[in-house]
Formats: C-alpha cells, structure tokens, sequence
C-alpha cells in the first residue's frame, strides 16, 4: 500500500478522499493551514494525522504520492519542495479516477445547481435498492452521516464538479469521472473567477458530456435550456427530466406540499410511471429525484425500491437544514449563493412554512456572489422574503473594486420593492440588529456557503437569552 500526503487536506472533498484512501489500507497523512473543527475531528477520528500550516518539514518522509488540492498555488512550501526534489504528484480528481472509478459503473451528477443533494439521493436510492454503491458527495448525506463510502460494489455514484482541478490542470474535475451515466441538472453561468462568460461554461458541459459512451445515457433537465441545447451533441442516449417543458421523457405532474414533505406523480413518455413522496421541499427536489428515477430504471431498480428510497431520503447537512427552534422563532441553514439557488431556497421555504414571515441573512462570500455579475439577478432573489441583512463582500480586498458587489445597492433595490433591507457588518451585529423585531412565527433562513462568523448558534443563544429576560419580567399591573 502507499503512502500518500494530502496538501490542504482539510477541504470538504480532500478530507473525504483522504478517508476513502484510508479505507482501501493506503497510509495518509495531510498538512493544510486551517485545521478546525469538524474537519479537523473527522481526520482525528479516521486516524490520519495532519500537520498545521506548510512547511517543507512536513515532508521529511518522504510520500509515495502528493495529492495537490485544488487551492494550493505555486509558492506553497510543500509544492515547491516537491517540484525541487522531482517527487510524484497529483490531483484529487486524477486519484479518484485511478483508485475508485476506473472499472466502476459510475454515475456522475454534474450542473450549476442540486449536484450535492442529488448525489446524496442517488447514492441513497441506489442502496436501498441494492446496488450498494460506493459514493463521494460535496457534503454530508444524512441517511449515511458521511461524505463518503468506499465498497467493492461494481457501482459508484460521484457529485461531478466543473471547478479547475489543481493549479497544473486547469480543466474541470469532472472531465476525470469515468462516467457511464451523467447527470446534468441545469447549466447557468457561475464560478465567474475561473470562467469568463457563460460560452466558457457550455464548453465544459460540453466536453463533460462527450465522455458518455454510446451504451451510458445522458440524463438532462429540461428545464433549463442550456442544459436541453447541450444535449444534442450527446454521442448516449438521451433521459430528459423537467417539471415544466412537455418535450421531456419523464415529467411531474400533481406535486403536492404538506407538512412533512412532497408529493407527485412521475410520467414516462406521456404515462404514469409511478406515485413518489419525498420528506424534503421545493420544486428543485422533485426535478431531483426525476433525474435519480431516470437514473435507478436504467441500473435496473425496481420501481418499488426507487419510491422507498425516495421515500427516506433525508438530504444533506445545510441544504434547508433546521438548526434549532426557540421561542417560535425557526432558524434555518442553507448554502444556497447563486441567485437562481437563493431564489428557488426561499421560494421552497414560503411553500414549506406557509403563512410564517421569512427574515434572510445573506452572506456574499462565494466568488461568483461576490463579484459584481450577479448585481441585478440578486434583486429579484429575494422575492419570498419580508426582511432581508446583507452583509458585507467576504475578504472584499481579493477583489478588484470595479468588479465587486454591491451590498448597498441590493439593499436600495429591495428597499424600493417595499421590503426592509438593510446592510450590517459582522454576525453579532446582525443578530443585535434582528433580535428585537423577531417574533413567535418567524422563520430566519441564513444563506452562505461559508461559516459566516457561527451566526446561526449565536442566533439561537441569543433567542435563549431573550426568552429567559421575558419570562423574568414582573408582569404588569
């Protein structure tokens, strides 16, 4: 077995390597500059040991194989010390193809939006309908409390990514997946520090979708048009899902919400296939669980195992994720960044908590959220909320200031909507700012793709704190 260094191996999809590495009986080790909880705990509890801040001392033994994370640029000490001494090294993306996916059947779930969660709920529908397969998510899948599985299982399902790979290979990580059956949810511009326009992002679905064979399928949402365009130059046969354009194979119609979850009928070719419910919301799951349905019927799962599986599927850590409830006042958690995403998360959220008031916290901190691209779409983002905080550009100074976001002007714009929005500064201003209005009923939803200063504990200690203070008041006379 091999040894193998993990430069940066506290990222979410380096950890998770660094485990399914450990898992197949290679020895790991890893060095990354930011070694906290819970990565820092996963990596203790798998036995791997992991060295604070880079140095070229931590390579004093020497590894079989440097795994170089997607982060990590020229002039880190490690990397250089690795080019000097002419070591072995590698990406992430090319020791999952050679160490997991090379002569798997894989599923790969690309797209601009639901990859994590749809990855989650293949993998879980897949298990449950006896496939046992191996699986890498960008997140924690709750029906497994893991981001990964490593099986001897001829099936693997991959959350495929259109980010770079390494600083030495700039392409996609996804163009390394192998896979016999890709997923593309939706294509729309995004990650807009590495692609220039959205012609550059069609490119790489593109080219993901040319790695298809011929007896795989391309299972494509419909609904978003890119996506549908991409698809005619698809070599594997075509699995087309939506909820809206008629042209798709399998379609919802009767989706219903109610307390606990979702309801629909799924329609092959025009008749039903099968009644589905689901315990998560919004119309971007049921899109989800077609594309997982397409997906199942063409590995041969029986229809009955698809709906249990869909059935209990219990999605991923902070996508729409209750973190607590005090005083009536929910508080939510959910990654959502892209306007498209914060748009369908909040939309999902007024079906969902029906009639309750919903008060956002918004965090621009993603590259795309915090470059100046996406001003006027956010304006529109927001619709089903009634008070919105924005905070200000994470790590504003990485940005030139001609292209940045402008919080205030959002602000201004939903202002004018007749919506109160203000821009405040840091998480415990924040909660000093909404705690007086919050009231029994009111759902805060907090949106970043990052920690964003632990606001979503500190919210819910001051809820505490402010229900305790009003049942010691004296009542009044």
């Amino acid at each position: 077995m091999a040894h193998y260094h993990l430069i940066g191996i506290c990222g979410t999809a380096m950890a998770s390597l660094a485990g399914m590495l450990t898992a197949r009986g290679h020895r790991v080790t890893g060095s990354d500059e930011n070694v906290y909880p819970p990565m820092s705990l996963e990596l203790e509890r798998l036995g791997i040991p992991v060295f604070s801040g880079y140095r070229a001392e931590n390579l004093t033994e020497r590894p079989d194989v440097v795994v170089v994370g997607n982060a990590i640029p020229r002039g880190n000490p490690e990397v250089e010390h690795v080019l000097d001494h002419r070591w072995s090294y590698t990406s992430m993306a090319d020791v999952l193809k050679r160490e997991f996916l090379q002569g798997k059947r894989v599923l790969a779930i690309a797209g601009t939006h639901g990859k994590t969660t749809t990855t989650a709920m293949a993998a879980h529908v897949l298990s449950v309908g006896g496939l046992n397969p191996g699986f890498l998510v960008g997140g924690v899948a709750e029906n497994f409390g893991a981001s990964f599985r490593v099986t001897d299982s001829d099936f693997f399902v991959i959350e495929a990514d259109e980010y770079d790979t390494a600083y030495f290979d700039k392409g996609p990580k996804f163009m390394h997946y192998l896979p016999e059956i890709g997923i593309v949810n939706n294509v729309e511009f995004d990650h807009a520090d590495i692609y220039n326009d959205l012609d550059a992002v069609k490119l790489a679905f593109r080219r993901f979708i040319n790695l298809i064979p011929g007896n795989g399928a391309l299972v494509v949402g419909f609904d978003s048009p890119v996506a549908k365009e991409l698809s005619a130059r698809s070599f594997a046969p075509i699995e087309s899902f939506a909820t809206s354009d008629p042209e798709a194979v399998w379609r919802a119609e009767n989706v219903h919400y109610s307390e606990t979850g979702m309801h629909f009928t799924a329609l092959h070719n025009g008749e039903p296939f099968g009644d589905f419910e689901l315990a998560t919301f919004g119309d971007f799951n049921v899109r989800n669980a077609l594309a997982v349905i397409a997906s199942a019927v063409k590995w041969g799962v029986p229809t009955g195992k698809i709906a249990e599986g869909l059935a209990t599927f219990m999605s991923v850590k902070r996508r729409m994720q209750v973190r607590g409830e005090v005083g009536g006042v929910l508080v939510l958690d959910d990654f959502a960044h892209h306007p498209t995403a914060v748009r369908e998360t909040l939309d999902a959220i007024a079906k969902r908590y029906a009639g309750r008031r919903i008060v956002v916290a918004f965090e621009p901190r993603s590259w795309s959220s915090r470059k100046k691209v996406f001003q006027k779409d956010y304006e529109t983002a927001f619709g089903a909320a009634a008070q919105i905080v924005i905070a200000p550009v994470f790590e504003a100074f990485k940005l030139v200031a001609d292209d940045q976001f402008h919080p205030e002007q959002l602000a201004d714009a939903l202002t004018a909507q007749g919506k109160r929005a203000e821009v405040v500064s840091g998480a415990e201003t924040i909660i000093a700012h909404l705690l007086p209005d919050l009231r029994a009923g009111d759902v805060v939803a907090i949106l970043s793709n990052g920690g964003f200063g632990g606001i979503h504990e500190k919210l819910l200690k001051a809820l505490e704190t402010k229900q305790e203070e009003a049942g010691k008041k004296p009542e009044t006379p």
